[in-house]
């Protein structure tokens, strides 16, 4: 005997089967099961926020920490943009950090950029009568090219008015007349470059030998060195000789003070024999000049005296 199976029942069970199957891929695919919890955070920017979108990245240090929940004019300034950001808990936004409004590479998606926050700084709190805690902003990259690029067109304009100042009449005048100079001055130059050849080649010359001369000093300074020493060593011999010399002087001196007193009285002596000899040898040779015959006959016999 077969059962009866209600279609019905089995159709309603398929179809609440399949839809619970639906809502917990959903629920899945949300990612509430590893979503963080978040907290709130508003941002005013007083520049274009152009290009940013909700849901759009908040990122730290380039981190993704949470989106853009709410994008409006300031209700109280309507100059400004009011941003809502959902931020993750735990995220260090500090009371120095600074909101920026930068682009995502080529794509031009842009994004906020959280900045800033040193470690010292404390965390940032809601002031007193506000919901939440507002963050500050600065200017994103294209407010600051913008500015920059703003002041130097000011600058380029400003500096060209000086310059049309400063180029008058008179001072065109003036410069035409330098450069009619320089040309002159160029043409002397021209005319003169023989010379000016000239002139570099004996530069080089004499850079030449300065280097020679140079290369050559040390072993000329060491010459006078040894010179100088050869010199000391003359000085000292003569020095050396000039006491020998007094020394040899005062030796004969002593000697000639011995010979006055010890053979002087012989000298003086011999001088009076070699007179008395000299007077004796004088009556010789008068007797051999009287009488040549003496040396061989003797004196001749005297007078007879009286009574021989």
């Amino acid at each position: 005997m077969e059962t009866k199976v209600n279609q019905a029942v089995v159709g309603a069970f398929v179809l609440g089967l399949a839809a619970a199957g639906i809502a917990a891929v959903l629920w899945l695919s949300s990612g509430r099961l590893s979503k963080k919890e978040q907290g709130p955070y508003l941002a005013y920017f007083s520049e274009s926020v152009s290009g940013l979108n909700l849901h759009a990245p908040v990122k730290y240090r380039g981190v993704a920490v949470g989106s853009v929940k709410e994008i409006a004019l300031d209700p109280v300034n309507p100059e400004r943009v009011r941003l809502v950001l959902e931020v993750e808990r735990g995220t260090p936004v500090k009371e120095d950090t600074v909101a920026i409004l930068a682009v995502q590479g080529l794509t031009g998606i842009a994004y906020l950029e959280l900045e800033g926050g040193s470690r010292g700084s404390p965390a940032l709190q809601a002031r007193e009568g506000a919901p939440v805690p507002v963050i500050r902003t600065g200017p994103s990259m294209m407010r600051r090219l913008d500015t920059a690029g703003t002041m130097l067109l000011a600058d380029l304009d400003e500096s060209t008015k000086r310059f049309n100042d400063v180029l008058d009449p008179e001072t065109r005048a003036m410069l035409r007349s330098t450069v009619s100079d320089l040309r002159q001055v160029t043409r002397a130059l021209a005319r003169r470059s023989a010379d000016i050849e000239a002139v570099v080649a004996s530069t080089a010359v004499l850079a030449r030998n300065v280097a020679q001369a140079s290369a050559k000093l040390p072993r000329l300074l060491e010459r006078i060195d040894h010179s100088a020493a050869a010199v000391e060593t003359m000085a000292d011999s003569m020095a050396l000789a000039g006491h020998s010399a007094r020394t040899a002087l005062d030796e004969a001196g002593i000697a000639a003070q011995r010979l006055e007193g010890e053979a002087m009285p012989e000298i003086g002596r011999l001088v009076a024999e070699l007179r008395t000899a000299a007077a004796s040898l004088g009556r010789v040779s008068r007797e051999l000049e009287l009488n040549p015959g003496f040396l061989l006959l003797g004196r001749a016999p005297g007078p007879p005296g009286p009574g021989e």
